[in-house]
């Protein structure tokens, strides 16, 4: 992780005034527009980043108590997951142990993901809605000498930035230098 840095912030004329160049991708070629957005989303990424903190800000501005609630509600749901799943024993002796009050949590559980779903909406909808903002944009968004030059030194190893390490977590590295 020491060797990672941070992929400088294009100016708004490169990334969308300007420079920018668009155009629809051709869908019957997916290795050639997966090509693009993955070359876009290397190139960008230090924009993208901001732009998905601000659209998510933006709409915890707008929404606060729901993205807080949504939130609240996902993380409950997952720990109470996590802790079942790894404690499947005594949830199965304490489920025996204790029949009604199973049932009286699984009623209560699911009156609360009902009362909460409004509220997991709105968070989800936070995260979901810039994510889809930037696939729009690293499809549309053709390249530039730039941007081809840039992603060479990341291919090759000379130069490695956050988004190449998600990249290839995600097992797409290959691709990202043609």
């Amino acid at each position: 992780m020491a060797d990672v840095e941070l992929a400088p912030l294009r100016s708004m004329g490169d990334f969308l005034l300007d420079s920018a160049r668009f155009q629809i991708p051709q869908i019957n070629d997916p290795e050639k527009w997966s090509n693009r957005v993955l070359n876009n989303l290397l190139y960008y990424q230090s924009n993208y980043f901001l732009a998905a903190l601000l659209i998510f800000l933006l709409i915890g501005i707008i929404h606060p108590v729901q993205i807080l609630f949504g939130f609240t509600a996902l993380a409950i749901c997952f720990g109470l997951f996590v802790y079942f799943t790894n404690n499947q024993y005594k949830a199965r002796r304490f489920k025996h142990d204790h029949p009604v009050f199973c049932v009286a949590a699984i009623i209560a559980g699911g009156y609360f993901v009902v009362y909460m779903f409004g509220a997991v909406l709105v968070f989800l909808f936070g995260i979901a809605f810039p994510l889809l903002l930037i696939l729009i944009h690293a499809s549309l968004r053709l390249r530039n000498l730039k941007n081809k030059f840039a992603n060479k030194l990341e291919y090759v190893g000379l130069k490695r930035t956050p988004m190449g390490l998600i990249l290839e977590g995600l097992g797409q590295e290959q691709e990202a230098g043609s």
